[in-house]
């Protein structure tokens, strides 16, 4: 039994792992709820058409990476690899009939079969927002601003860069898609053996391959932008100008694509070298065409997500926990009152560490191992007297309580 570990790609969360992932989650909430966007949370596990049918056949979560088993009724069911597609469902299953625009917000375990590496695990946590039902470029620009002013109060905004690009409405890709694959023809011997198969269903998806022959092969591939319909040009333009006025900066990328099928017009990644190799912490984009594709009405949409493991691995250490206080009995006729002592001051929100065993000399060592601010001591002399003795564990003062008194005396603790 001693040999066992954690399937490979997770990892044990320990409690001080624990505090950094909660201060990231509950400071994105906290910013999420300012702009009043209220809080879902979908299964762990959807009908695997839930995420083949959004996420693209082609996409690389789809063909490789996703956890998908059948249950004992031969239902394909897949472990979920992002939040969106499930919010959708959500959205189409128990939400259509309300009033519009709808402002989500999520977080919770993902799943993807890929090479662990630093900050990426195949069970990683996320959070991210969703708008639904707003069409204007201004939905972009705010869901955008939320994800930098949660960036900025984690601490990382200046260890971030922001990347932009446009999508393009259907039209605009379908016109691009034509002149992409009549670049791409003459190097098709040298693409890899997944970007022959996307040639043909998804060109776009190459430029998200690492594969050097990809790489070297849309190097100088025409750029999407010079494709864009009046339509699709407008609408990036209202989306940099409202990011100027937030005074967000960024950077355009014109070859970011984003890796999944749903997207549409803009597409950005806060982006950091901090972690290694540059990566995204925080990612999105429009996808107005999603819940459609899920057998809902037209419905548009914008979002994005973020890796909690990532940004807790680039945060500064989150405020420590309260510290606690020890209550400890000295023999076994005062473990009851002990007992009893610590649940009252529980109740009365004071943190406590209950010793359950050793003589006072183990137990105050406990509590220093702790980090226990005070100790109470509790013996049946001081019971006799209706007292406790609180010794201050930074001084090693002792002074004599008595019990009646002894929150209003432990409030310097807090």
């Amino acid at each position: 039994m001693s040999d066992l570990q954690p399937p490979r790609g997770t990892r044990d969360i320990l409690p001080e792992d624990h505090r950094r992932h909660r201060h990231v989650t509950e400071t994105a909430f906290a910013i999420a709820a300012l702009y009043g966007y209220g809080e879902i949370s979908t299964p762990i596990f959807e009908a695997t058409e839930v995420f083949s049918r959004t996420l693209g056949e082609t996409s690389d979560v789809v063909t490789k990476e996703m956890y998908t088993f059948d249950d004992r009724k031969g239902r394909s069911t897949t472990l979920r690899p992002e939040g969106t597609a499930g919010v959708a469902r959500a959205f189409i299953s128990g939400l259509r009939s309300e009033p519009l625009p709808l402002k989500l917000f999520y977080r919770g375990p993902m799943f993807r079969y890929e090479r662990p590496q630093k900050g990426r695990q195949r069970q990683f946590h996320q959070f991210g927002v969703e708008l639904l039902g707003v069409e204007d470029p201004l939905g972009d620009v705010e869901t955008i601003t939320l994800g930098a002013h949660i960036l900025g109060d984690l601490g990382v905004m200046d260890d971030v860069t922001l990347q932009l690009n446009t999508l393009g409405d259907a039209e605009s890709r379908e016109a691009y898609r034509s002149t992409l694959v009549e670049y791409l023809q003459d190097f098709r011997a040298d693409l890899s053996e997944d970007s022959q198969a996307r040639l043909e269903n998804n060109p776009l998806r190459i430029f998200d391959s690492k594969h050097k022959g990809d790489q070297a092969a849309v190097a100088e591939a025409p750029l999407l932008s010079e494709a864009l319909n009046d339509y699709s040009k407008d609408f990036f333009g209202r989306v940099q100008e409202g990011l100027k006025i937030t005074g967000i900066s960024y950077e355009i990328n014109p070859r970011l694509v984003r890796g999944l099928d749903y997207y549409c017009h803009t597409a950005f990644e806060f982006v950091t070298d901090q972690l290694g190799a540059q990566g995204a912490v925080l990612a999105g984009g429009r996808y107005d065409g999603l819940i459609k594709q899920l057998g809902g009405p037209e419905t548009p949409g914008t979002g994005w997500a973020a890796g909690v493991e990532r940004l807790s691995m680039m945060i500064a250490a989150p405020p420590p926990p309260t510290r606690l206080i020890a209550v400890i009995p000295v023999g076994d006729e005062t473990r009851d009152n002990a007992f009893s002592l610590a649940q009252q001051l529980r109740h009365a929100g004071f943190a406590i560490d209950l010793g359950f065993s050793g003589n006072l000399k183990k137990r105050l060592n406990r509590a220093n191992k702790a980090n226990a601010c005070a100790a109470i001591i509790l013996g049946e002399d001081e019971l006799a007297k209706g007292v406790a003795l609180v010794r201050d564990m930074e001084t090693s003062e002792e002074t004599e309580v008595k019990l009646s008194s002894l929150q209003e005396h432990l409030v310097c603790y807090r």
